[in-house]
């Protein structure tokens, strides 16, 4: 062997022995050992040089790149031998679905691999991490790497937060309008009803937030908050009902007074009085314990009472309606023919003589 990258290094009856330094690809082949002795001893043995892959290379990626388009990157590496192996990562998650082309080399011993990943480009990419990966056995176990950070552009994704989940008259209520987009949304335009905010002291927008004080009945409607930016804009809405303010009643203990209903009746010639007195149907002490007025038995006591008061009402009319005129007992008769009241007196002084008894009647 004439080559000054070859070089002897052991050499004895027994043992031959030769190392090659700054190996390359035309080293592989048979080499051949000869024992020069009576009769010559040969062996031989064969070289394999592995090729080495060379760093790879991302192509094919252009930023930034709009929501909805194609993406395909391709991932190159050369010189390997065998044919190295690629694999694709996004995010440290393999990519299963790629394509994959192996090419011999004009050498005829090295090989170029390349592979294809194919995608459409979509918001939650923006800012992902593609990596491709090549594997080879010349490497030892330490995986050559390149990566490509995508850059996505999209429209503004809109959302409204709010402060008062169930707002009342005279409250205030916080409205604030999230957008996300690339690149970073204007700031975002609010309207009601499809129009203005109608009464711009009470509502107040600073930047993303819409701030209305003192809410009432007239603020009630679809609020819209519209973002844009390069890509294109989009809105979302908010239904606002302000609700009544929301009163709780304390229970009340009413204790009803005593009733009492007195009648009384009184008669020319005789007087009768009579009285009812002290109708009570309740104790007042026995209504302490409740939590609420009795209006059913309340009712009771007041038709009980008109009702007592209408009969005796009733019954005085009538009697007084029968004992009205003039009543005579049998000492006045004779006198009521008199032409005046001497003549009365005496005939009523005859005929007590002439009368054998006295009688009076009492109707």
């Amino acid at each position: 062997l004439r080559d000054n990258r070859i070089e002897l290094v052991r050499a004895s009856w027994h043992e031959l022995s030769i190392s090659v330094s700054d190996v390359s690809l035309s080293d592989e082949g048979q080499y051949t050992c000869s024992l020069f002795t009576m009769p010559v001893k040969t062996s031989k043995a064969f070289l394999t040089v592995l090729g080495v892959p060379e760093k790879p290379q991302i192509t094919g990626f252009t930023s930034p790149v709009m929501e909805g388009e194609r993406m395909q990157l391709t991932c190159k590496t050369s010189g390997s031998k065998p044919a190295a192996d690629i694999r694709w990562f996004k995010n440290d998650k393999e990519v299963k679905d790629v394509k994959y082309l192996k090419e011999e080399d004009a050498n005829r011993k090295t090989f170029t691999v390349s592979s294809t990943l194919d995608f459409l480009a979509d918001r939650n990419d923006d800012g992902a991490v593609v990596s491709c990966r090549v594997d080879h056995e010349s490497l030892n176990s330490t995986p050559q790497i390149a990566m490509q950070v995508l850059e996505i552009h999209y429209t503004p994704l809109v959302k409204i937060i709010s402060s008062n989940s169930w707002p009342e008259e005279g409250q205030s209520i916080i409205l604030t309008c999230e957008s996300k987009g690339k690149p970073v949304p204007e700031p975002v335009l609010w309207t009601k009803d499809g129009g203005e905010l109608p009464d711009p002291e009470r509502m107040v927008v600073n930047g993303r937030v819409l701030s209305i004080s003192f809410l009432n009945k007239t603020d009630n409607g679809t609020y819209r908050c519209e973002a844009k930016n390069p890509i294109g804009r989009n809105s979302t809405e908010y239904v606002l009902i302000v609700h009544d303010v929301f009163n709780t009643l304390l229970p009340t203990t009413v204790i009803p007074s005593l009733t009492t209903a007195t009648v009384t009746t009184t008669v020319a010639l005789t007087s009768t009085t009579t009285s009812a007195a002290g109708i009570s149907t309740r104790d007042p002490n026995a209504l302490a314990g409740q939590t609420g007025p009795d209006h059913a038995l309340i009712g009771g006591i007041v038709a009980v009472v008109v009702f007592v008061t209408l009969c005796s009402i009733i019954l005085l009319g009538r009697y007084l309606a029968r004992h009205k005129g003039t009543y005579l007992t049998n000492e006045a008769k004779g006198a009521e023919d008199a032409p005046d009241a001497d003549t009365a007196i005496i005939n009523a002084e005859g005929s007590q003589v002439n009368a054998e008894e006295k009688k009076e009647y009492f109707i």
